[in-house]
């Protein structure tokens, strides 16, 4: 799951698909990490709303942002991100890198709702960060019933 910061959407999105991955006794068969596309948050903890907003579901998370590596395209599966500005990056990033294994796509593809766009909550408040959550949860478990 990868962002422009790694401090709001991707932390809840990551969160989620991890506690959903746990639930459904998974972990033997699911990486779950996420990482921004800019190296502006790298070492920071996630937002305190978001974290606030996930401990409100029963949820924590010791996430630390990272910027997203060459690796992580060579490595990972899937790497789902909030909106077309992430996509175009991402897209870009990957084919500056060989052998690029990762499906790039928005996670939003997957809401049953829909809602291809998650918005970023960070200049909005309490509310906005639950929306995230609710779209997250969405997409985290249509996304984990499509290939689990």
């Amino acid at each position: 799951l990868v962002f422009i910061g790694n401090i709001c959407r991707s932390p809840i999105a990551e969160a989620v698909f991890r506690k959903l991955v746990h639930d459904e006794n998974l972990e033997h068969k699911w990486r779950t990490d996420s990482a921004a596309v800019s190296d502006w948050n790298v070492g920071r903890f996630p937002d305190s709303r978001a974290l606030s907003c996930l401990r409100n579901h029963g949820i924590e998370t010791a996430h630390k942002a990272r910027q997203i590596t060459k690796e992580d395209f060579q490595t990972f599966d899937y790497i789902l991100c909030m909106d077309e500005s992430n996509l175009r990056d991402l897209n870009r990033k990957s084919n500056q890198v060989k052998d690029c294994k990762a499906k790039i796509e928005l996670l939003g593809t997957y809401d049953p709702q829909k809602q291809l766009i998650i918005e970023d909550p960070y200049y909005g408040n309490e509310k906005d960060f639950e929306t995230v959550y609710e779209q997250c949860l969405r997409c985290c478990k249509a996304f984990l019933e499509k290939y689990h």
